[in-house]
């Protein structure tokens, strides 16, 4: 039987949603992940619990709930380094989570449910590695 192995962009993917999972307790709905030249981008669709929801409806709680997935990036974010590094064979040299306050978007990014994650990588990815499938036995 013929089996394809996932692409580095699933494997990221599922990498992520896990992470998410493992820290939270509460898995993203959906993990997109967009890689453009030397820069990992990761966006975890319905990230936040209902509870993280209603907590963001207000300017306090949003903030609130900024901070706490920020603290829980920043803990994890080694572990994610290294993840990244062994899927890709490129280390990650910058990493960040962040919403911006003033232009409104933590309000709209956390009612929402959307969580966007930044990896600069230290090197590129040919495009055939990054979307080429490998047909294993």
């Amino acid at each position: 039987m013929k089996t394809i192995d996932p692409t580095m962009a699933e494997q990221v993917a599922q990498a992520i949603s896990v992470f998410q999972e493992r820290r939270t307790g509460y898995p993203p709905k959906a993990v997109t992940v967009v890689l453009s030249d030397d820069t990992l981008v990761v966006t975890l669709h319905e990230a936040l619990s209902p509870a993280e929801k209603t907590l963001a409806s207000t300017p306090e709680g949003a903030a609130q709930v900024q901070e706490y997935h920020r603290e829980l990036f920043k803990d994890s974010v080694g572990l994610l380094r290294e993840e990244i590094k062994r899927i890709t064979g490129v280390a990650v040299c910058e990493a960040a989570a962040e919403v911006e306050i003033t232009t409104g978007a933590v309000v709209h990014a956390f009612t929402s449910g959307t969580m966007v994650q930044v990896f600069r990588l230290s090197g590129k990815i040919s495009a055939n590695a990054w979307n080429g499938s490998k047909v294993s036995d």
